[in-house]
């Protein structure tokens, strides 16, 4: 968390300005949260579509020590969800995300750090399915309601769905599988 701000003020600059960013009032962003909030927003826009992962880390580390956690904690799942979007294996995510853990545990908040971690998990979980991997229903029951809608809403797999159609967690999600799979539906993730 930056002690001052004007640590805050340094942080913003140098995300908006690594992102090209230059029609953000800095000033702005800094006294006002939404203005900040939306100001990260698109600079996770800028990271995800860039071919390099290289300054993730950095980025992260920089949103990580706003002083409002929550902002900090959305900016930072939308970069993981971009990412993992993006991955092309479960390997090339699961190596990305291990070396942002390091940030992420130094949040204050216990709650947004395992957000965050159950999030990459998550996606790690997803990309295994992708890559043709059945989970099992115990394994199935690890990952979040969330995760389990989004296999539901987009595997192409008619095992997966059976298997969300019988074992997932949220009726809602066990009929949109149950729903999918008897149509045929073909959807990509």
């Amino acid at each position: 968390m930056p002690k001052s701000p004007t640590e805050l003020h340094a942080d913003v600059a140098e995300l908006l300005a690594g992102a090209g960013i230059v029609d953000v009032d800095v000033d702005q962003a800094v006294a006002d949260e939404h203005v900040r909030a939306r100001a990260y927003q698109r600079v996770v826009l800028v990271a995800a579509a860039s071919q390099s992962r290289d300054g993730d880390r950095a980025t992260v580390a920089a949103m990580l020590r706003d002083p409002l956690e929550s902002v900090a904690k959305t900016a930072v799942v939308a970069l993981v969800d971009a990412v993992a979007r993006q991955a092309t294996c479960r390997a090339e995510f699961g190596q990305w995300s291990a070396e942002l853990l390091p940030e992420v545990g130094r949040l204050g908040t216990a709650a947004h750090r395992e957000f965050i971690r159950r999030r990459i998990d998550d996606w790690l979980f997803h990309l295994s399915v992708e890559a043709g991997h059945v989970p099992t229903p115990a394994e199935l029951a690890q990952v979040t309601d969330w995760m389990q809608r989004v296999l539901a809403k987009g595997s192409t797999s008619p095992a997966v769905l059976a298997l969300i159609a019988d074992s997932g967690n949220r009726k809602k999600t066990r009929n949109i599988a149950r729903n999918r799979a008897r149509s045929g539906e073909p959807r990509a993730i």
